[in-house]
C-alpha cells in the first residue's frame, strides 16, 4: 500500500489548534478559483462520464454557498473520451482522488492526455461482499440487499479514513479544483462527498439530497457492463434487489450519519477526531470553498 500522506496546514494557524490535530505547517496558498466561462452545471456534460457531478451551489446554514468548479465527485472515468478530457483539462481540475481499489483501477484503466491532473490512490482489495448479505445471490430479496448496503456504509468511514484524510489535506492545501471517485460514484465517493458537504456547514437534508441525486444520473446498465462488474457477484441478483444495489436509498447514508452524529461531539466531534479537522482547519476550509454570492 502506497504511504499514505500526512496532512498539512498554515504555519501562521499553527499554534492555535489543538494538540492532537495532525496536521504540519505549511506556507500558505492561493485561493482556488474556478476557471472563468464554464456554466455551473450539476452534472458535468461528458460523454463517457459516470456520475460526475459539481458540488458546487449548495447553500450552507449560515447563507454562504459552495464555489462552483472546484469540488467534483464521480464514477470510474475510464469511458472518458477525447473531448471529454479536453473539457477536464478547460475545468483546470489538478487533483483526482481515486479511491477504487488495485482490481478496479486494473480493470477501468483512466490514461490522462497530459502529466496533469495529479492522480492519488492506494492500493488494497476491495470486499465486494461486504455489501451483500450471506448466502446465494440468486436469491435475495430487496429487503436483504437494503440492509446488507446500509450496514456497509458504517464501515466505509473506519475502512476509508486514511484516504478522506488525504483528500482533506490536499483542499486544505488548495490543490483544487478536485474531483474524487470511486467505481460508481456513489458509495465511497458519496461518504466522501458528505464529509466535505458536512465541513462546509451544508444542511444535512441537502447532503442526503445530493446523495440521492444518483439514482438519477448513474445510468445501472452502463454501470453493470462496465469490466469492474464483469466478475462480481452482483449480476446474479434479482432485477429488484439489484436495483438497490447499483442505486442508492437514504438509510444508506443515514447508516454513516448515525456513526458520525453518535461520536463524541457531534459531527463536528467527528470530524476533528477521526479526519484532523479542528476548528482551524473547518474555518480555512470554508474561506478557500465558500463564496457569499
Amino acid at each position: 500500500m502506497r504511504r499514505r500522506t500526512s496532512f498539512a496546514l498554515l504555519g501562521a494557524l499553527a499554534l492555535a489548534f489543538p494538540s492532537h490535530s495532525v496536521l504540519q505547517a505549511r506556507p500558505v496558498a492561493a485561493v482556488p478559483v474556478a476557471p472563468a466561462g464554464i456554466a455551473p452545471s450539476r452534472v458535468v456534460p461528458l460523454q463517457g462520464g459516470r456520475n460526475f457531478r459539481d458540488l458546487g451551489g449548495y447553500r450552507t446554514g449560515d447563507g454562504r454557498m459552495v464555489k462552483w468548479g472546484l469540488l467534483y465527485r464521480s464514477g470510474s472515468m475510464t469511458a472518458l473520451t477525447v473531448d471529454d478530457y479536453a473539457a477536464l483539462e478547460k475545468r483546470g481540475i489538478r487533483v483526482v482522488c481515486d479511491l477504487r481499489s488495485m482490481a478496479e483501477r486494473q480493470a477501468e484503466p483512466v490514461n490522462w492526455p497530459h502529466a496533469l491532473p495529479r492522480v492519488l490512490a492506494d492500493d488494497y482489495v476491495m470486499d465486494n461482499g461486504q455489501f451483500l448479505p450471506k448466502g446465494d445471490p440468486r436469491q435475495f430479496t430487496p429487503e436483504q440487499v437494503r440492509a446488507a448496503m446500509a450496514s456497509s456504509y458504517p464501515r466505509l468511514l473506519s475502512q476509508f479514513n486514511g484516504q478522506y484524510r488525504r483528500m482533506f489535506g490536499e483542499l486544505l492545501a488548495g490543490h483544487a479544483p478536485l474531483a474524487f471517485n470511486c467505481s460508481a460514484g456513489k458509495d465511497r465517493t458519496g461518504v466522501g462527498a458528505a464529509l466535505i458537504l458536512t465541513a462546509l456547514g451544508v444542511p444535512r437534508e441537502t447532503i442526503i439530497g445530493d446523495y440521492m441525486l444518483s439514482n438519477q444520473t448513474l445510468d445501472p446498465a452502463k454501470l453493470m457492463g462496465g469490466k469492474a462488474m464483469a466478475n462480481s457477484p452482483f449480476a446474479a441478483l434479482p432485477p429488484e434487489a439489484l436495483k438497490l444495489l447499483v442505486g442508492v436509498d437514504r438509510s444508506y447514508i443515514e447508516a454513516a450519519f448515525a456513526v458520525i452524529d453518535a461520536h463524541q461531539g457531534g459531527a463536528m466531534g467527528y470530524l476533528r477526531d477521526e479526519l484532523g479537522l479542528g476548528a482551524g482547519q473547518i474555518q480555512r476550509l470554508r474561506m478557500l470553498y465558500l463564496t457569499r454570492g
